[in-house]
């Protein structure tokens, strides 16, 4: 069975992040981090005393619980403090000081437990009232191809928006073109990198703000028997950036939205992926460092932010233009994810493993964070062309959504074609 401070050894984000200095800037005191989920898992030891009270829209009544482990381990990333002596042991999230609300939203199974699908109703239920609750961050790592623009999904999304809430989302892991809800105007679509920084082959592809750790993720599961898996997924990646938010929220309360994605968008860089522009298909416009986000001298920009004209009409920042020169702001567990109206919880997609000395592999199928010293990173892949509607890890698989009529497939440039400051 492998030891907390094992999983701890493991978490190769942290490292990438340069946590340690970051968390001398920021820990995101403060900050409310809504994660729209299974459920959080309130008793797990490397996050007691994070969640608040939130909200189940599932009809069981308890948002505390998490029989699927996928909404716990999202919240591991984005808060969790560790245990033990000096806190040295379990998962430690790259905004330890932030709350968590859990929003919990129904799944339902397939008969294989292969697929399912995510409650449509509830999830969005779920974001008008995290807005209500005062959270300043919203981390939706699903996919539900019924949150395309105009439909009541996009427009909780927008009523987010407008009352200055971050709202970032995971692109999907089929390598195929960004899902909904990441791929709707404003929402900040995270893909995934693993450990050399390249982009992960299965990240999907197109609509991309920002990238971000999502290979070999060690994160908290209630539903493993040592409290921990390992995973891959954009899942992990729309949490950490969602962690990265808190961070900057927290450094800069009086920051709009708009100002923070524009900090977070402006420091971003391409590091040892050379030779691409943003926004890139892949990386969008680079990888997301908290460490230079926090300390960066970037001029605060437009209350709107960078993604500001693409916002949808109902939106308090529509119609403004972009400002262009300037801005502030331990087993193996296989899980697959699906695409449609179902759920992608694009995080436990890939392996569960619960680290350890002796490495059980158990087949689940479920869906499956940098600013201080980075690791060379090797070229990455060139861009991939489109190759269909994302599948996510735990859903039935929907054979390509229609675009809705008059939906561009790519958010008009933030910057004029002109790529975010590129330096360490």
């Amino acid at each position: 069975m492998a030891s907390a401070d094992q999983v701890r050894e493991a978490q190769w984000p942290l490292t990438v992040y340069g946590a340690e200095k970051v968390w001398k800037t920021s820990q995101g005191a403060g900050v409310t981090v809504a994660v729209i989920d299974s459920g959080v898992d309130s008793s797990h030891p490397d996050l007691t005393g994070q969640v608040l009270p939130g909200k189940d829209f599932t009809g069981a009544g308890n948002p505390h619980e998490d029989n699927v482990g996928h909404g716990t381990a999202m919240a591991s990333l984005i808060a969790g403090h560790g245990h033990g002596i000096n806190a040295s042991a379990g998962v430690m999230g790259l905004a330890p000081k932030a709350k968590i609300l859990p929003v919990r939203v129904s799944v339902t199974r397939g008969v294989d437990e292969t697929d399912g699908k995510i409650d449509t109703a509830g999830w969005v239920a779920g974001v008008r009232f995290a807005v209500e609750q005062g959270a300043e961050v919203i981390n939706l790592s699903l996919d539900d191809s019924s949150a395309y623009p105009g439909s009541k999904a996009a427009k909780a999304i927008e009523y987010a928006q407008a009352h200055d809430v971050v709202v970032v989302a995971s692109t999907g892991n089929d390598a195929g073109t960004v899902n909904y809800p990441a791929a709707l105007p404003g929402v900040v679509a995270a893909a995934a990198v693993d450990k050399d920084l390249n982009p992960w082959s299965k990240s999907n592809t197109g609509n991309v703000i920002v990238a971000a750790p999502g290979v070999e993720v060690a994160q908290a599961d209630p539903t493993t028997g040592s409290g921990y898996s390992v995973a891959d997924g954009t899942s992990g990646s729309s949490a950490y950036v969602s962690a990265i938010v808190a961070l900057l929220r927290s450094k800069y309360p009086d920051l709009t939205a708009g100002q923070i994605i524009n900090r977070l968008i402006k420091s971003a860089s391409f590091l040892n992926n050379k030779g691409r522009t943003a926004p890139d298909r892949e990386l969008g416009y680079g990888i997301a460092r908290p460490g230079t986000a926090l300390t960066m001298d970037i001029p605060k920009g437009s209350k709107q932010g960078p993604l500001a004209h693409s916002s949808p009409s109902t939106s308090t920042n529509s119609g403004a233009a972009p400002d262009d020169n300037d801005g502030t702001s331990l087993a193996k567990k296989k899980k697959k994810s699906s695409s449609g109206s179902f759920l992608l919880i694009a995080g436990i997609a890939a392996a569960v493993v619960v680290i350890g000395i002796a490495i059980a592999v158990i087949r689940s199928r479920r869906n499956g964070g940098s600013g201080g010293g980075m690791p060379p990173a090797s070229t990455g892949y060139p861009p991939q062309p489109p190759t269909g509607y994302q599948q996510h890890p735990h859903a039935a698989p929907n054979q390509g959504y229609p675009t809705p009529p008059g939906q561009s497939p790519q958010h008009p440039h933030p910057y004029a074609q002109q790529p975010p400051h590129q330096g360490q």
